[in-house]
């Protein structure tokens, strides 16, 4: 997008994008930043442009997961229009009176749906500095019944404001096309590491279980903590970001350091989640990532889409001709990973959200 009156469009030529650190800069401790000035950038739309098109497109997507864990999408097919219905919606959403906003705050919902306030999500343990939409796909609660795993909690009704109805459309009509964009992503990705392309379409499909965020960034907190989310991992299969130019977010890369990813007109920022790292027993990589808060009073809008599978998917090894030289799965004791999806997802949830968690499923929750 480049209309300059967007906050989605481009900082002007030859200017560094808001947040992006100039190559060799100093930073605390007197080390200088590498210069990352970009992720990868992949276009999808070259799967459709023949043979050796579509072959550099593998050889990108390769690298891209192998290496980083994160690129920039572009040649996606989602239109500006698109684009704009949602973020006409969302920019309505969060100029609602607060009241409205609070009528479905998420600690009401057992599914973890709705309204969250500024600093009431945590990661890593700290307050994270936003406040969001969480919106799930649309089905009846599913309440589990004696012996039935936990995680179908997560299976629930939306909330959606009343004076907002266009909301609802916006949202659902993203999560379905963007999930037709990560599912044609994730079949050319295991393509390019020589794996069978429709190896993982048993778990998703009509019972797959999406997650959109439509997110907020109010500036940096009154206490001076810069915390907008905490470093963390996602742990689904794909997450597809739209950010605007304000920046923020940061990919941790390899020198230790995390480095802004500088917002790209029109492109999704993508990064792999550790059921693809799991499953190809770390030879794709989930990476570490984090959100700063932008400086003063400075808004920051962001929507993440999270393509996740069934909550009862279990999640197989993926065959693939590169297995040997995969290094193992990054070993976090603070945070396991099981077979089953619904139960990772579950478990990030308790810990996000604190309030909602100890309202509705305090028997789940860890004693002190």
């Amino acid at each position: 997008m480049t209309n300059t009156s967007s906050p989605y469009s481009t900082p002007a030529p030859n200017t560094p994008a808001p947040g992006v650190s100039t190559p060799g800069a100093p930073v605390p401790g007197g080390r200088s930043l590498p210069s990352y000035q970009q992720l990868p950038v992949i276009d999808l739309s070259a799967a459709d442009r023949g043979p050796r098109a579509r072959a550099l497109l593998h050889a990108q997507l390769h690298g891209a997961a192998h290496d980083v864990g994160f690129f920039q999408l572009v040649g996606h097919g989602v239109t500006e229009a698109e684009t704009d219905a949602l973020l006409r919606a969302m920019h309505r959403f969060f100029a609602l009176p607060e009241a409205d906003r609070l009528a479905l705050d998420n600690v009401g919902s057992p599914h973890f749906r709705g309204y969250t306030r500024t600093g009431d999500e945590r990661t890593g343990g700290g307050r994270d500095w936003r406040d969001q939409l969480d919106i799930g796909a649309e089905r009846p609660a599913r309440v589990p019944r004696p012996g039935e795993p936990p995680y179908w909690w997560l299976q629930g009704p939306n909330q959606w404001p009343a004076a907002l109805p266009e909301l609802r459309t916006a949202a659902l009509t993203w999560m379905e096309r963007l999930s037709a964009v990560a599912e044609r992503l994730l079949r050319e990705l295991l393509t390019a590491i020589g794996a069978p392309a429709g190896f993982y379409d048993p778990v998703f499909g009509e019972r797959a279980h999406p997650h959109l965020k439509l997110v907020r960034y109010p500036g940096s907190a009154g206490d001076g903590a810069g915390q907008g989310v905490g470093a963390h991992k996602d742990y689904g299969f794909l997450t597809l970001l739209l950010q605007d130019r304000v920046g923020g977010l940061q990919v941790q890369r390899e020198d230790g350091l995390f480095h802004d990813v500088p917002p790209l007109p029109g492109a999704f920022v993508v990064n792999l989640g550790e059921l693809l790292e799991v499953a190809t027993n770390g030879y794709l990589v989930a990476t570490n990532h984090r959100v700063v808060s932008p400086a003063g009073a400075t808004e920051r809008f962001s929507v993440p889409f999270f393509y996740n599978p069934r909550l009862d998917a279990r999640i197989e090894p993926l065959p693939f001709p590169h297995a040997s030289a995969a290094p193992g799965v990054t070993d976090d004791p603070s945070n396991p990973l099981f077979a089953e999806y619904g139960y990772n997802e579950l478990k990030g949830k308790l810990r996000a959200h604190p309030l909602a968690a100890a309202r509705h499923h305090a028997e789940l929750l860890a004693p002190a």
